[in-house]
């Protein structure tokens, strides 16, 4: 039996990256998968990879942001599998370079939007859903930089510190009603989305991996390995940990 034998997990930001390999590792390890991004190809992608496993999934259309999208999600995940058990809210934006004084405020109400605000109506309506049959477990992708303040990074940390906030509030109101709620504090891992932060800029990944105690970028499949930990009854005392999976990055390099 797999660690989620037999769960429904939601997974957004699934197209590629960590949500794409905690998709995976969710069907591996059992559970039934609905896949959820705003990249339709990449998210039908993940499906069809699950599909060729043996797996059990479905893809939606999924801009986290919207009230009616983020309620789809939820009510296609009940339909067509009757309940949801775990949840992996993943979808995030990296923001832009700048300090408070260069920050956009377009720039920062973008990544709120994404990163704050995407968490908050994923938990609200996955919560509504999992109470329904029992309760269930959530996890929110945060970064180091939701405990840390890394330079000229305004927006993407002040955002990835409210996901802290929002993980630990639900948390405590939630644990009576058998909903655990926890969050993954990634280090630099190599994914599309770091690889693409990179460009243009005169640091390379050889250079950042020098302030790393492990001298390397993680993988997204140690992501997601923490995330469906999380997410399984292993975890069934644990709740409302902001968890570094960054070898060591963040007791060291801020």
């Amino acid at each position: 039996m797999g660690l989620v034998d037999g769960k429904v997990a939601i997974v957004t930001g699934a197209a590629s990256g960590i949500g794409r390999e905690a998709a995976l590792l969710f069907s591996r390890e059992g559970a039934r998968v609905t896949v959820a991004d705003v990249n339709d190809s990449g998210g039908q992608e993940t499906v069809d990879l699950i599909l060729g496993e043996g797996g059990e999934a479905v893809y939606i259309h999924t801009d986290v942001t919207n009230t009616s999208d983020v309620k789809a999600m939820v009510g296609l995940t009940v339909d067509r599998f009757g309940r949801l058990d775990g949840a992996f809210n993943n979808a995030g934006h990296p923001g832009q370079w700048s300090d408070v004084v260069d920050c956009a405020e377009e720039e920062f109400d973008l990544n709120m939007a994404i990163n704050a605000k995407g968490v908050f109506l994923c938990m609200k309506y996955e919560v509504e859903a999992m109470l329904k049959n029992g309760g269930g477990a959530i996890v929110n992708t945060a970064s180091g930089a939701g405990i840390m303040a890394p330079t000229s990074m305004v927006s993407y940390t002040a955002s990835k510190h409210a996901v802290v906030g929002l993980t630990k509030s639900a948390a405590v109101d939630l644990a009576t009603r058998n909903v655990r709620v926890n969050a993954i504090l990634p280090g630099s891992t190599w994914t599309p989305m770091v690889e693409a932060a990179f460009d243009g800029k005169s640091i390379s990944p050889e250079e950042v991996c020098k302030n790393m105690p492990m001298g390397r970028f993680g993988k997204a499949i140690e992501q997601a390995e923490a995330a469906v930990w999380l997410c399984s009854d292993r975890a069934s005392f644990v709740t409302g940990i902001a968890m570094p999976v960054d070898g060591g990055q963040y007791i060291w390099l801020w």
